[in-house]
C-alpha cells in the first residue's frame, strides 16, 4: 500500500536536485505566483513522472490519488506533475471542473491541455464551454484543446463547426493576446481538416477582414 502523504513528500524533496532559479526568477518577474517554484524544467519534470508513473508499486488507481494530492500543493512542480499522472480515463468531469477553478496561471492551463485535458474522453464538450466562457484561463484552455483535437484529426458536427468559428471570431477580436494566438493556432488546425474547412475559416476571418492563410 502506497502512503500518498509520505510519496508527496519524496516528490517535493527532489525538486532541489531540478531547481533552476533563472526560471524561477524570470517567471515571478512575469507575475507567476506560486507559494514554492523551484524553476525545474518540463523534461525533467516529464522524467520524473515516467518514473513514477513505471514505478511496480504504482497502479492507475494510486496515480489517481496521487495526482490528486499533488494538485492541491501550491507549488508549480506539483501541479505540472499532477497534469502528467492523472489517468484520463479516471477523471471524472466535476474533478476536472474543480481543477479549473483552481487554474493559477497561463503555464498551468497550457501543461494541463496539452498533457491532460486533450487525452479525457469528454475533451470535446468541455472544449467548446470552456471556449464560451468570459475567463481568460478557460478560453485559452478550449482553444488548446480544439488545437490538439483538429490535429488528430477530430471533425466536429455543423453545430460544433458554427459555435466554434463564432468563439474563434469573437476570441481574435477580443482583448487578451494568449487567447487571440490560441484562438489563430487553433484555426489553423482546423483549416488543415481539408478543403472544406479552410473554405470554412477562411470565409468566417474575411467576415472580420482578417485573413492569414
Amino acid at each position: 500500500m502506497i502512503d500518498i502523504n509520505q510519496q508527496v513528500k519524496e516528490i517535493k524533496q527532489s525538486f532541489r536536485q531540478m531547481m533552476d532559479g533563472a526560471v524561477a526568477q524570470s517567471m515571478r518577474n512575469k507575475g507567476v505566483d506560486y507559494h514554492l517554484n523551484w524553476g525545474a524544467t518540463l523534461p525533467r519534470l516529464k522524467a520524473k513522472a515516467e518514473e513514477l508513473a513505471n514505478s511496480q508499486e504504482q497502479t492507475a488507481n494510486s496515480l489517481y490519488d496521487l495526482a490528486i494530492a499533488l494538485w492541491k500543493e501550491n507549488v508549480r512542480e506539483c501541479k505540472i506533475l499532477a497534469t502528467m499522472l492523472m489517468p484520463a480515463d479516471k477523471m471524472l468531469p466535476e474533478v476536472c471542473d474543480i481543477w479549473m477553478e483552481q487554474m493559477p496561471s497561463q503555464e498551468m492551463a497550457e501543461q494541463v491541455s496539452f498533457n491532460l485535458w486533450q487525452h479525457l474522453p469528454y475533451a470535446p464538450e468541455k472544449a467548446y464551454q470552456w471556449i464560451a466562457s468570459d475567463k481568460e484561463l478557460y478560453q485559452l484552455c478550449g482553444f488548446h484543446v480544439l488545437s490538439r483535437l483538429f490535429m488528430n484529426g477530430q471533425e466536429p458536427n455543423e453545430r460544433g463547426i458554427n459555435e466554434y468559428l463564432d468563439q474563434a471570431l469573437s476570441a481574435l477580436q477580443g482583448s487578451s493576446l494568449p487567447v487571440r494566438k490560441a484562438a489563430q493556432q487553433s484555426l489553423f488546425r482546423f483549416a488543415e481538416l481539408g478543403l472544406v474547412y479552410e473554405r470554412m475559416a477562411k470565409s468566417a476571418l474575411k467576415s472580420i477582414n482578417l485573413d492569414f492563410f
